[in-house]
């Protein structure tokens, strides 16, 4: 397999913590790993012998990221994306700006054929489950129209799939209630078109309370709802950790008594941990992209690689291309 490619220049701790991140793929896993960024900015770090494709800019967050791809034609993201592109790295990785990685991958590797737009696909923990809840999409599309939700439901299936093994994923459409008449004039043309859809296991509307439960494997909506979903989760997770934290802690008495339940309440926080996961990743380029969090550590890193190497492995884009497009009789 060709090495994964990793901005080291993208998020907020780089490049030590995404270098170290590298380094661990390579030394733990096996896995092989490009290095894209301003080599100045790598002296004095051990790269353990990882190449390393040269990028004298780099894209800050706070940049407009169509802008940015476009007048920084040698950032480590454009070079980053041509390195998948020109068949020099297998996949991309970055903990950057997230528009601008999505950006950066939609114009170097292009769209598959087909794809009306790309979305971001985010692995939501399920406590107790087997899998996650596959979210789609987290933000790539603030408007989308049904046609676009449909689609959606056939990556998400695609991806779910390659990644856990799942034969038949179950589909949710994420509105404000399970009847069918239930949202607005966007959720009842797309329930319609999803009821309607060959080749997807389609179970109906699913509200927000479902997307952290086993009810559905994949959860369809647009991108401004998902987004705004993901964010409520992350928020609420956090708020609900430190309080019980606080509570289990903040006396002798309570200490003591919540001794025995901190192994386990350790094991919940892995769980729920988003550097477990892999990252989000862009589905519908004709590249492999994987977006990891702006504050990801050297084991968000190792994580998102590890994933990306078992998409190339499981041939995602070639399975969201034949869902996209269903090979027709007397097709090649």
């Amino acid at each position: 397999m060709r090495p994964i490619g990793v901005d080291v220049m993208g998020g907020d701790r780089a490049p030590g913590e995404i270098v170290a991140g590298c380094l661990r793929a390579k030394r733990e896993l096996g896995i092989d790993v490009l290095l894209v960024g301003r080599p100045e900015a790598l002296e004095g770090l051990d790269t353990g012998g990882l190449e390393v494709a040269a990028a004298s800019e780099v894209i800050d967050m706070s940049e407009d990221p169509a802008m940015a791809v476009r007048t920084k034609k040698d950032s480590s993201l454009v070079r980053l994306a041509e390195a998948v592109r020109d068949g020099r790295a297998s996949a991309m990785v970055s903990a950057g700006n997230t528009g601008a990685t999505m950006a950066s991958a939609l114009l170097r590797t292009k769209r598959i054929r087909g794809v009306l737009r790309p979305a971001i696909v985010t692995p939501i923990p399920v406590p107790g489950a087997a899998t996650p809840t596959a979210l789609l999409d987290a933000g790539a599309n603030v408007e989308c129209s049904a046609e676009m939700l449909v689609q959606f439901a056939h990556m998400g299936s695609a991806y779910f799939t390659a990644r856990y093994g799942v034969a038949e994923p179950r589909v949710g459409l994420l509105s404000i209630g399970e009847e069918p008449g239930k949202g607005g004039p966007l959720r009842k043309e797309a329930h319609a078109l999803l009821s309607d859809e060959p080749g997807l296991r389609f179970l109906g509307n699913v509200e927000g309370r479902d997307v952290m439960s086993d009810v559905v494997d994949v959860c369809v909506t647009d991108g401004f709802t998902g987004n705004v979903t993901l964010k409520a989760l992350e928020g609420g997770m956090r708020t609900l950790s430190t309080a019980i934290l606080g509570i289990l802690l903040g006396t002798e008495e309570a200490r003591a008594a919540s001794e025995p339940l901190l192994p386990a309440f350790a094991g919940l926080a892995a769980e729920l941990d988003p550097e477990s996961h892999g990252g989000a990743m862009l589905l519908g380029t004709d590249g492999l992209c994987i977006i990891s969090h702006g504050s990801s550590s050297a084991t968000a890193i190792v994580n998102a690689i590890r994933t990306a190497r078992d998409m190339v492995e499981a041939d995602l884009v070639g399975a969201i291309r034949r869902a996209i497009r269903p090979e027709r009789p007397g097709e090649a």
